[in-house]
């Protein structure tokens, strides 16, 4: 057991450390009940486990110096502080990763696992990155494109998504091929715009420096000096799969995200995200990532809806499994 004292610069108001209503310093004690924490004035004592103690007083020297570098904090960057701190990684680590910095907001990554991908992108030629919705998977590797054309490292960007059938059958929406396929590829355009000025978007499409296009059109070709990311590749199968990595081309990097728990293709047709791990995972200069509910920066109810959705899952799977057993 120890005790420390921390002291606040009283140049730091309380508030913005603390939350209003002290709510940053609940979501604190929550994670360490093991601390008693009092605070009175600029002065903030812990008592209580020694491992806690340090950690928390690390943590609350991050949370002053996220304050100073004027990013504001709100409950889910104190609750991901928090995880971080307990993983033993510290947020300024993170706070220091910047991939872009783009009309007026900074793009980093933002727990543990999401610096991992993205310095596999950095390593690797293949990169797989696998999980839930809202890690980050292909916002990330969006940046990573962008960054890596604006230094010039590749040539052009090519985006490319399955375009699957989801509940609506393609020949029943209105409108061309074109806008018939572009609600898919949307998510794409989305990304790019948060990162790229949006009226030179169409130049550069028009150009051939950006391309979004479905994952039909990449047959045939051979993809040199261009960051390639195959977006929601849970939805292929194994032989579109294999046809993507072999439009491999010199100088070229590639991405592949996906969620295995969210595939759309008809029943009976294995997912070529599912199975592209035991084929390639001992394949020098790829790299597998995967990321869970732990890595979700959407608002901090996603995490949890999706950590839910996994425990039925398994409860279901368990089920079926049991009936299987006990004919």
């Amino acid at each position: 057991m120890s005790r420390t004292v921390v002291e606040v610069p009283a140049s730091q108001p309380m508030v913005a450390l603390l939350g209003a209503s002290d709510e940053y310093l609940r979501l604190i004690e929550g994670a360490f009940p093991d601390v008693d924490i009092l605070v009175r004035g600029n002065q903030i004592t812990l008592e209580g486990e020694d491992k806690s103690v340090d950690t928390i007083d690390t943590l609350v020297g991050e949370m002053l110096a996220m304050i100073r570098t004027g990013q504001s904090l709100n409950a889910d960057s104190v609750h991901r502080s928090i995880s971080l701190m307990k993983s033993g990684t510290r947020p300024s680590e993170l706070m220091t990763a910047n991939i872009l910095s783009s009309r007026g907001k900074t793009i980093r990554p933002k727990t543990l696992n999401q610096k991992n991908y993205v310095e596999a992108i950095d390593n690797n030629t293949v990169v797989f990155g696998i999980g839930p919705a809202g890690t980050g998977k292909t916002y990330l590797a969006v940046a990573k494109a962008v960054q890596a054309l604006q230094a010039k490292q590749v040539t052009r960007i090519v985006l490319t998504r399955p375009a699957v059938e989801a509940g609506e059958k393609l020949g029943f929406l209105p409108g061309t091929l074109s806008e018939k396929i572009d609600p898919y590829l949307r998510p794409l355009y989305d990304a790019l715009h948060d990162m790229i000025d949006p009226d030179s978007i169409p130049r550069l499409i028009t150009s051939g420096t950006i391309e979004v296009a479905p994952l039909a059109y990449m047959r045939g070709r051979t993809l040199n000096d261009a960051f390639i990311i195959l977006d929601e590749a849970q939805n292929t199968s194994a032989a579109q799969m294999k046809m993507f990595l072999t439009r491999l081309g010199f100088g070229s990097t590639m991405v592949v995200t996906g969620d295995v728990t969210q595939v759309d293709l008809p029943s009976g047709t294995v997912s070529g995200l599912r199975v592209v791990s035991e084929i390639l995972e001992n394949v020098d200069d790829v790299a597998f990532c995967r990321l869970t509910t732990s890595d979700v920066v959407r608002h901090r109810l996603v995490g949890e809806i999706v950590a839910a959705y996994e425990r039925y899952d398994e409860v279901q799977l368990n089920k079926t499994a049991g009936v299987r057993s006990n004919p």
